[in-house]
């Protein structure tokens, strides 16, 4: 893929526990992370601070065999993290505010083919440093943008939310992120099929949990569900990992049927283990040999 590479563009932090231990994360380094064991070589675009945080996280992606030339560092702000809590037996999530991922700088970003994919999110776009990083960055992408939005209050408004969808070639949505966003129409295919019209998308995804998801076109339709089957232990990531097999889909020519169906296989392997991702590679390899990765 060295003409047409995947560039992912985002916040990557620890969840943080109250017992003291932390798993890495962030929507768009799942999705890099996913995409790197499944042999798209992304490059991704994200900053961290100068602490022992930052410098685990470097450690991990060149484990990974990831490139890390558009890691940032920041002197000043810290690496992203989120403070899980406890609240009457529930869990309670503060996304840090000021964190490095928030101020990623333009002149530092590496040199870019303007030849390939742009994946970003929702949340990254929450300081206006990184939010006018990456509206730079989409100058060299016009035709080629996978937006995912990821709504999480308070660090999101509708303005700047259709503003990103606008840009948008791909656009993949959770059902009730749909609804807070389209409320006027009945159902979440009639939702789905108001924003294709009006955002003049190609391609609408709208994952919708354990029901599966759909994905809408100006030609085609295609719908999902998970199998009753399997073991759910862990939810977080699911969205993540349906979301880098649409973009192998896309990268490979995948047909929309065959491209859905393996991303909710890879979805449905994800949520029977811990966490988002696994640093086992034996976790892919079945994937791997049965879409003919290989």
């Amino acid at each position: 893929m060295t003409d047409r590479r995947l560039v992912i563009f985002g916040e990557v932090l620890f969840d943080c526990f109250p017992d003291g231990t932390r798993v890495l994360g962030g929507a768009p380094f799942n999705v890099a992370w996913h995409s790197q064991a499944f042999g798209l070589n992304p490059l991704f675009i994200s900053r961290t601070g100068e602490d022992a945080m930052g410098e685990d996280i470097l450690a991990a992606m060149d484990k990974w065999g990831m490139d890390t030339s558009g890691m940032q560092k920041d002197a000043v702000h810290a690496t992203g993290a989120v403070d899980v809590s406890i609240e009457q037996g529930n869990p309670a999530y503060h996304i840090v505010e000021n964190s490095a991922w928030d101020y990623i700088q333009q002149s530092a970003l590496p040199q870019v083919n303007k030849g390939g994919t742009l994946y970003h999110g929702s949340l990254a776009l929450r300081n206006s440093v990184s939010a006018r990083c990456l509206e730079g960055l989409k100058q060299q992408f016009s035709d080629s943008v996978f937006v995912d939005i990821n709504l999480r209050d308070p660090w999101w408004n509708k303005v700047q939310v259709n503003t990103i969808m606008q840009a948008a070639n791909w656009l993949k949505i959770n059902d009730e992120e749909l609804i807070s966003i389209v409320p006027q129409e009945k159902d979440i295919e009639s939702k789905a099929r108001f924003l294709l019209s009006t955002l003049a998308l190609e391609l609408i995804i709208v994952t919708k949990g354990s029901a599966g998801a759909i994905a809408i076109s100006l030609n085609e339709m295609a719908s999902v569900k998970p199998e009753k089957t399997i073991n759910v232990i862990d939810t977080v990531g699911a969205g993540d990992a349906f979301c880098s097999v649409v973009l192998l889909g896309l990268d490979r020519g995948w047909s929309l049927n065959d491209t859905f169906l393996r991303a909710q296989q890879f979805a449905s392997g994800v949520v029977g283990q811990h966490g988002a991702i696994t640093q086992d590679m034996n976790f892919y390899s079945p994937f791997i040999e049965n879409w003919g990765l290989s």
